[in-house]
């Protein structure tokens, strides 16, 4: 597993892309814009967002926004998509 802190300032966009690991988005301060493909959605401080990998997506902020990157596996290792398990 590996975090990564990330700093989004006011009008700040990531270019849309795909990542080879699942990766959970993680908002610690303001509120996080997403797209996955025509899916937009946001996410505030204390919620998160669940990207399965080779999934296309990009993210934005329209007041200053900080978040983790949490990557859920190795480079090279068989990436799973992300579950959640009703009980």
């Amino acid at each position: 597993m590996r975090v990564v802190g990330l700093r989004l300032a006011a009008g700040q966009r990531v270019p849309e892309h795909r990542n080879a690991l699942p990766l959970a988005l993680i908002v610690t301060e303001g509120v996080l814009h997403y797209g996955e493909g025509e899916t937009v959605g946001e996410a505030r401080a204390g919620e998160l967002v669940l990207i399965n990998p080779g999934e296309r997506h990009t993210y934005w902020a329209e007041v200053e926004t900080t978040a983790y990157m949490v990557f859920a596996g190795l480079p090279g290792a068989r990436a799973r998509p992300w579950t959640v398990r009703r009980r």
